[in-house]
């Protein structure tokens, strides 16, 4: 008897699957609602000194200068001077690798908007980061206003020095 109860439950389990795909529908994403939103900020980083944002971890192979990591919880403000309106958070990992002359920066960013129009959202960015001319970097995800966003990046360092990072960016995101 018990070796029936366990063919069976594999059975139901299917049954169950294929019931709950049947019910499941698209009404909670409606295509004419998509939206497109143009998000400015700047992002400031702190790179010395007591209030550092970024942490750098350095040569974690044996080759001098191969790769290293970078997590970071930088500013977005509404201007470039540090002192304008705190718009929210700009958290997550760099990844450095410069194999044969090739480098690159690798990043995940999550922007954590914590005041303003967006409060409470978020949006995800990852791609490559280039120091120098503009960087185009895509948007993968979001959550609040952001639900489902997609979308591309443009950032441009401003200004930098040993102490400081200010970059301008504008997102260009595709939501519902």
């Amino acid at each position: 008897m018990a070796a029936s109860a366990q063919a069976t439950f594999p059975v139901f389990l299917i049954f169950l699957l294929s019931a709950a795909i049947a019910f499941v529908d698209g009404s909670s994403v409606d295509p004419s609602g998509e939206k497109f939103t143009h998000v400015h900020f700047y992002f400031h980083e702190t790179r010395s000194g007591p209030n550092t944002t970024v942490a750098n971890y350095k040569n974690l192979t044996s080759t001098p200068s191969f790769a290293y990591i970078g997590v970071f919880d930088n500013y977005l403000r509404e201007g470039t001077d540090p002192s304008s309106a705190l718009l929210g958070r700009a958290q997550g990992v760099g990844v450095f690798a410069m194999p044969e002359g090739w480098s690159g920066l690798l990043t995940a960013t999550e922007f954590v908007f914590t005041a303003g129009e967006y409060n409470g959202s978020t949006l995800t960015m990852m791609g490559m980061y280039a120091a120098a001319g503009t960087v185009d970097r895509s948007i993968i995800g979001g959550s609040g206003r952001f639900r489902m966003a997609t979308g591309y990046s443009l950032s441009k360092v401003i200004s930098i020095d040993d102490l400081r990072l200010v970059a301008k960016f504008d997102l260009y995101v595709k939501h519902y």
